[in-house]
């Protein structure tokens, strides 16, 4: 076993040890080691921001002299864990939560317990907003999110809906939504970092450890698009779904029903072209099962965001898209007629991935946020 495979290994055995047995790893006895806490919500999205912790915690420990550990929110909340000694740094994820009172009492909680520490909070969340940038300003320290607008002036002005992309296609179909808007002081900008996004998953990331795949493409185009969901995100995916059925009958998809997902993995690595719309955020799984399946991406414009890695290069790692897709068609059919472009994007791509995380740059990424967290 390789040492990626005992690393990976090892973060399987983790979240089978809290998550199933409720088991809890306390901090070692060595008063010397500096601590960080994980306090954490439950599901595969969060958990992407703390797999990239553990899995380089050799790394941490010999860098920085860190030991990290994870404790689930509602157990902490409850009192029933080993963590009630020195903790240096907390990091922070909550769910969504609607009253900004019971955050500000989590945060409280947390300073009361441990009065010297470090607080970072953790935003998991699919929107690029960042709503409880005031209400957690007084209180944290640091506030990390997986991907960010490039214009951050674009923070704090008034929305339809909750989100930029509610806003955006609530006006381009018309929708009635209450205008919101989330204020952001002057003195969060320097908390606000960007951590790891989705490439760092455990069940995304050992795909882009190998070779690039070389399965014969037998499939046109893989777009199974679900379009069940609150009125804008209905409208858009139903949008997007029309799209692909509007393609010439010579154009072989994947596109209607549910499958299991090893039939749309080797649906994926059987396709040349992948159409991933938005979700409820902009990043989404398919973007980069794509990319490690070999599969060209094809996605509404992302030259608003910015994310790390960055696999939203475009024509180097992705093929953007019209928000409205009037040029959808024109695209499939470009890219199913020049094979080599196709292909070069889509090796291009899974390289960029692949050499981000053989060249170990989350460390390089995560070093302020971890200077910080530990006061240096």
């Amino acid at each position: 076993m390789t040492m990626f495979d005992k690393r990976i290994a090892g973060w399987q055995m983790h979240r089978a040890l809290q998550d199933r047995l409720g088991i809890l790893s306390p901090f070692s006895s060595d008063s010397a080691k500096r601590r960080i806490l994980m306090i954490s919500a439950f599901g595969d999205l969060p958990n992407t921001q703390l797999f990239p912790f553990f899995y380089h915690r050799a790394e941490l420990a010999s860098r920085y002299n860190v030991e990290v550990r994870e404790v689930p929110l509602a157990r902490w909340l409850s009192g029933r864990h080993p963590f009630l000694q020195r903790v240096d740094a907390v990091c922070l994820q909550t769910g969504y939560v609607d009253s900004p009172a019971e955050l500000q009492a989590i945060v409280a909680q947390i300073r009361n317990t441990y009065p010297d520490c470090r607080l970072a909070y953790f935003d998991w969340f699919a929107p690029t907003d960042l709503r409880y940038a005031a209400i957690l300003n007084d209180g944290i320290d640091l506030y990390l999110k997986k991907h960010l607008l490039k214009d951050c002036s674009q923070y704090g002005q008034a929305t339809l809906g909750d989100t930029n992309l509610m806003d955006f296609y609530s006006r381009r179909f018309a929708l009635d939504e209450v205008t919101v808007n989330y204020p952001v002081p002057d003195s969060f900008w320097p908390k606000l970092v960007m951590g790891s996004n989705f490439a760092f998953a455990a069940h995304i990331m050992p795909h882009f450890m190998g070779n690039f795949p070389t399965k014969p493409h037998t499939l046109d185009v893989h777009a199974r698009i679900a379009t069940k969901g609150t009125p804008w995100y209905g409208r858009m995916r139903q949008e997007a779904y029309d799209a692909v059925q509007a393609l010439p009958k010579s154009v072989t998809t994947a596109s209607q029903g549910m499958v299991p997902g090893s039939q749309y993995r080797k649906e994926l690595l059987a396709s040349r072209l992948c159409f991933s719309p938005f979700g409820y955020g902009e990043v989404c799984w398919r973007d980069f099962e794509a990319q490690y399946s070999g599969s060209l991406l094809l996605k509404p414009d992302m030259s608003h965001l910015d994310c790390s890695p960055q696999i939203y290069v475009p024509y180097e790692t992705y093929v953007p898209l019209a928000w409205d897709l009037s040029d959808f068609a024109e695209k499939v059919d470009y890219y199913l007629s020049h094979p080599q472009q196709r292909k070069a994007i889509s090796r291009h791509a899974f390289q960029s991935i692949k050499t981000y995380f053989s060249q170990q740059q989350f460390l390089s990424d995560m070093h302020p946020v971890i200077s910080k967290l530990l006061g240096e």
